[in-house]
């Protein structure tokens, strides 16, 4: 369960450190004072994208810290060991957001990246938004919830992998079909692109060789006289050598150094640099000599140059990457070769794969008809409890004339719901009002969360729309999934916030010239005042506390 909640400088929230409690706990205060900064918070902590929008002013940056105890969180504990992210039974999640809109994420202390942190807060932490209806409605969502609710995820998993199996050997298949069409020319091609870059000695290739050959070769005349040219003045120049002027110099520091011994060292580098000058000038005098212009071996040069240049352009490639080119179009042209043989395997195999999606397919679709008839009686319970009580809810699943094996299955998954008796069901947004939707929503999320392994769930205003006594029975609803986890709710009822274990109040402070909120525990004082306000609004009379305290009185007894 999630124990601390510490923000710094995150919009409107200067520094707030919070400790929360095991149970219900509801977040109430007046529209504005900031109770969505909260969950902001937790998005971003938990790996929401992060803006430099969300940094207070004047404030280098914002940062969110979550620390949670995991005895009732063995998933996220397995995971982190698995992750070596483990530290005994805690977990420390701290995420900050610089002016800039960059980010980092922690998890105890070590930096990861986003997906990473997204991967753990899974296991640990499960928001309904407030228009969890509306993405109710999407197909894909209602097959999520129906699998979720049925345990359907390993077979799920294991349909999936079949299907990708069965797509790519079907995808291989397909491909060497349709080139089995014009094999016959394409394999002539091949061959005659691989005869062609075999002349080029490909077990020798060296392009950048080659060209600094031709290079040494067509400047060989200007090698030659600046060559001639350094050798005359490092050594054989005999009135002004480079050779003469250092001997010139030694021989003068030489005889003043007699009376310096200081500079005999002076004397020793110049003796090594007369000695490293003739050296160089006789080592370039004999090559000078070795060379010789070769104007057969340059055509030769020319004419390869030429050829490779001319089978790089026909070809798209850099020069030196014809080999590679060459050892490519002989793999293709082998897979041509044998690919009677790769089709006949891979029809084999595809056909094993879609016999086995079939039946795994069939397991999943039966797995969910037995999944929907218990989650469509549960839910059918709770919307009569919700003020519909002609309402009846359905799970249809029914299977579809497919032609390929698809992702998830074979199943069409639709929720229907028909309000009154003697009237078919129909899909959810065609049939129900914006009310009987979040009633409907509502229902859904708290069966489907009753089975689900996520210490903490946060419910975000999911009771709009509904009142009076609905909004009491929603509050015990609420409140009775909290008997095994933690349950947070924001709420503007007074039905629902008086089924909390605990209250936590969001207010706003206007005093300094930057708006802040804090959030803070209201004992049971406070929290008559506060329910109060919930039922009365701005003028709070006796009759509005007593029944407040009453309503507080009720939902203790009550449990």
């Amino acid at each position: 369960m999630l124990l601390n909640l510490n923000i710094i400088d995150l919009a409107v929230v200067k520094s707030l450190d919070l400790d929360l409690e095991k149970g219900m706990s509801v977040l109430t205060g007046e529209t504005g004072a900031g109770k969505s900064i909260l969950l902001t918070a937790l998005g971003l902590a938990l790996g929401d994208r992060a803006d430099s929008g969300y940094v207070r002013p004047e404030a280098k940056r914002a940062e969110i810290n979550l620390e949670f105890d995991l005895a009732d969180a063995p998933e996220a504990q397995r995971w982190l060991k698995e992750n070596d992210l483990d530290d005994d039974h805690h977990c420390l999640i701290r995420r900050i957001v610089n002016q800039d809109g960059r980010s980092k994420a922690y998890i105890n202390n070590r930096p990861v990246t986003l997906q990473t942190l997204q991967a753990l807060s899974e296991k640990l932490v499960e928001i309904h938004g407030q228009h969890a209806h509306l993405t109710l409605l999407n197909s894909d969502e209602q097959r999520r919830l129906l699998d979720a609710y049925a345990k359907d995820q390993p077979l799920l998993d294991q349909v999936n992998a079949c299907y990708r199996q069965w797509q790519q050997a079907n995808k291989e298949l397909e491909a060497l079909i349709k080139a089995g069409k014009d094999k016959t020319e394409r394999e002539e091609l091949l061959r005659y692109q691989i005869e062609e870059l075999q002349q080029l000695d490909l077990q020798n290739f060296n392009y950048a060789s080659l060209s600094e050959e031709h290079g040494k070769l067509a400047n060989l005349g200007q090698i030659l006289a600046v060559g001639q040219s350094q050798v005359d003045i490092l050594y054989e120049n005999d009135e002004q050598s480079v050779s003469q002027m250092l001997g010139h110099s030694l021989n003068e520091i030489t005889h003043i150094a007699r009376f310096a011994p200081e500079l005999n060292e002076i004397c020793s580098l110049l003796s090594e640099a007369q000695i490293q000058a003739e050296e160089a000038a006789q080592q370039l005098r004999r090559f000078l000599e070795s060379q010789e212009a070769d104007p057969q071996r340059m055509d030769i040069l020319e004419n390869q140059i030429a050829v490779i240049q001319n089978l790089s352009r026909k070809h798209h490639v850099k020069p030196d990457e014809l080999p590679e080119l060459a050892e490519n179009l002989e793999q293709e042209l082998d897979g041509l070769t044998h690919s009677s043989e790769r089709i006949e395997a891979l029809k084999i195999s595809t056909a094993k794969l879609l016999e086995q999606y079939d039946q795994l397919a069939a397991q999943l679709s039966e797995q969910r008809k037995q999944g929907s008839k218990n989650l469509a009686r549960q839910i059918s319970a709770m919307i009569k409890e919700l003020g519909m009580p002609q309402g009846e809810f359905l799970v249809d699943v029914t299977a579809l004339d497919l032609e390929a094996p698809k992702l998830n299955g074979k199943d069409k998954i639709e929720f229907l719901v028909s309000a009154n008796p003697g009237l078919p069901a129909k899909p959810l947004a065609k049939v129900a009002s914006g009310g009987e939707l979040s009633r409907i929503s509502l229902a859904i999320q708290v069966t489907t969360s009753s089975d689900k392994t996520t210490p903490t769930m946060i419910f975000d205003e999911v009771d709009t729309g509904i009142g009076g006594g609905i909004a009491e029975i929603v509050g015990q609803k609420l409140r009775s999934l909290s008997q095994n986890r933690q349950v947070m709710c924001v709420t503007h009822l007074p039905q629902v916030a008086s089924q909390a274990h605990t209250h936590l109040y969001v207010e706003k402070n206007n005093k300094a010239d930057i708006t802040s909120s804090n959030v803070r525990i209201l004992n049971d004082e406070e929290r008559v005042q506060e329910i109060a306000r919930m039922l009365g609004g701005v003028n709070i009379t006796a009759n509005t506390l007593a029944h407040a305290k009453e309503m507080l009185f009720q939902s203790t007894a009550s449990h």
